[in-house]
This record gives structure tokens, C-alpha cells and sequence, in this order.
């Protein structure tokens, strides 16, 4: 599994003009989900984002967790996360999920998340979306489960 996790002062979720989703402060979160991933890999990949400190305290210093500062979600399906390109130029998806464990793992996710966070926003699994943010610092971080 993998979360590709982007501090944001605002972001957004469309599909067909229609907005699906809008947060302020907090996190825009590209979720990839590989074949062999399951429910427990999913929820210590879900601790280890809820309580990464990465937003800045008083003096500055990255100290602050998403609930410290009320913070949102705003949590995306994204399957090119497991792009392979080692050969030629065209991606191949093959250790990307199917559509079904991705899509249960993903619904399993928002919900995992909803459980510590107040504000969780999503997009629309398998659709094409077209997703807006305002990135803070930047400040990004790739979670991969296999490197936790």
C-alpha cells in the first residue's frame, strides 16, 4: 500500500464539475493499493499518517499532528501509484490491485480514518478526477507499507 501524503492549506475533488470533496488545513492523500494488501496493513499505514507531527508549533519546529492542529482529510484513489516503468516508456499497472480489493481497501480506509479524524473528504473511486491543491511548504511524504 501506498500513500503518497501532501500537507495542504486547501484541496479539492471534481468529477464532471461536480465538487466531491473540499478541505482547508490538512492533508490531500493519494491511496494505492496493491494486490497483496489487507486490512491490517491498511490500518498501520492509517496510524502512521494520523499521527505523523509534521505540521509547525509556536517555534516553528515540524512537532504538530493532524488532530493538534484540526486538521482534515481529503483522501483520493490512485492506482498509478504502482506504476512500473523498467520497460520501455509505457506504465504497466499489473502490481496496482484489481478494481474490487482496491476499491474495499480504499472504502475500508475512509472509514478507518473517520474513526480519529473529524473532517474526512473523498473522491470517487475509478472515476476521473480532477483534483486541486494549494501545497504547504511543500511538505510531502511517500508512506510505502513494505518500507514500515
Amino acid at each position: 500500500m501506498r500513500f503518497v501524503i501532501q500537507r495542504v492549506t486547501e484541496a479539492a475533488v471534481r468529477v464532471d464539475g461536480e465538487l466531491l470533496g473540499q478541505i482547508e488545513k490538512g492533508y490531500l492523500v493519494l491511496i494505492g493499493v496493491a494486490e497483496s494488501d489487507t486490512e491490517e496493513i491498511a490500518d498501520k499505514m492509517v496510524k502512521k499518517m494520523t499521527g505523523l507531527r509534521i505540521f509547525e508549533d509556536e517555534q516553528g519546529k515540524t512537532n504538530l499532528a493532524l488532530k493538534d492542529v484540526g486538521g482534515s482529510l481529503l483522501l483520493v484513489s490512485q492506482f498509478t501509484l504502482y506504476a512500473n516503468c523498467k520497460k520501455g516508456n509505457r506504465p504497466s499497472f499489473i502490481e496496482a490491485g484489481s478494481p474490487e480489493k482496491a476499491n474495499a481497501l480504499y472504502e475500508y480506509i475512509i472509514k478507518k480514518c473517520r474513526e480519529s479524524v473529524e473532517w474526512v473528504e473523498t473522491g470517487r473511486f475509478g472515476a476521473d478526477m480532477k483534483v486541486s491543491l494549494l501545497n504547504d511548504g511543500p511538505f510531502t511524504i511517500v508512506l510505502d507499507s513494505e518500507k514500515l
